[in-house]
């Protein structure tokens, strides 16, 4: 009776809003793809040199520290947003790695980068739940923001660190996904989990494990069971072609057998929770949470 009283209202509710929102993941149009993430910089001829920061003189060209220094979140929102605040932002010249070739960009030859802040959603990846604590750490010292490229196998990272109480993007790094050993196994799997429905059928925990908000008490929260058959009727759209993801400190590892894949709306406290396990050396997506607004 539970399920079939959430079936109800729940079909109504992402005919109305959040299914609307979340579906334009599934082909985003703003922000990089692989093709421009190297052409929408302007790279000089002279790639040579590495660049040796000056931390004194990062300090006197850089704004002074703001509010929206002290959680990374508010920091990497304004930075995505703000063309002036992104290039105080910025350690020029930029050292911009192209696989093992070092290059680097010129303030004058910077083209704003707004991230994942033109999208209707960004993802983060966590492989236990107390990681996800750290969002909420205001003693970070480095972050890395990343594109992880699900078509390409490419991955694409920038290297934030806090210097004298200020977020400053150092470098930025891309490279083939291969090459890397963190996170490979999980996206590998999940960039077929996303598009292949009878892969998916075969890769759910059945029943699926479900959390959400009490449809007779939406202050309450109601944790239930789905069949694999009621799961296509609750699940959102999944990014298909490319993941984000923020580093703040979480381990993310090759061989854990746990992974969370978080989808937040940007700018609207909308947020849904995929929990996956691997069984017998085999990823199965065994709970899944939405109680976001």
């Amino acid at each position: 009776m539970i399920v079939a009283a959430l079936l109800d209202m729940r079909n109504l509710l992402w005919s109305l809003s959040v299914f609307a929102l979340l579906f334009s993941c599934k082909n985003p149009k703003a922000g990089m793809d692989t093709s421009d993430a190297i052409t929408a910089m302007s790279v000089p001829a002279d790639t040579t040199e590495l660049y040796l920061r000056d931390t004194t003189q990062v300090v006197e060209d850089a704004p002074k520290p703001v509010g929206a220094d002290e959680l990374f979140d508010d920091f990497i929102f304004n930075y995505a947003t703000d063309s002036l605040f992104q290039r105080q932002r910025t350690v020029f010249p930029l050292p911009y790695y192209n696989g093992d070739t070092p290059l680097k960009i010129e303030k004058k030859h910077w083209k704003h980068d707004s991230l994942f802040a033109g999208q209707p959603c960004y993802t983060l990846l966590f492989d236990k739940e107390d990681d996800m604590e750290l969002v909420n750490d205001t003693a970070l010292s480095s972050v890395r923001v990343e594109w992880l490229f699900l078509d390409t196998r490419r991955a694409k990272r920038y290297y934030f660190e806090r210097i004298n109480g200020m977020w400053m993007l150092e470098a930025v790094n891309l490279r083939k996904m291969e090459e890397e050993t963190e996170q490979s196994d999980f996206v590998t799997f999940y960039a077929r989990f996303a598009v292949d429905s009878l892969y998916q059928r075969e890769h759910i925990s059945n029943p699926l494990q479900f959390i959400t908000v009490d449809p007779d008490d939406e202050f309450s929260i109601l944790e239930t069971t789905l069949e694999v058959d009621q799961w296509y009727a609750f699940r959102p759209a999944l990014p298909v072609d490319r993941l984000s993801n923020i580093d703040y400190g979480q381990k993310n590892e090759d061989r854990s057998l746990t992974k969370i894949l978080r989808v937040n709306g940007v700018s609207n406290g909308y947020s849904t929770i995929f929990y996956f396990r691997k069984r017998n050396g085999e990823w199965e997506l065994y709970k899944y949470e939405d109680t976001g607004v």
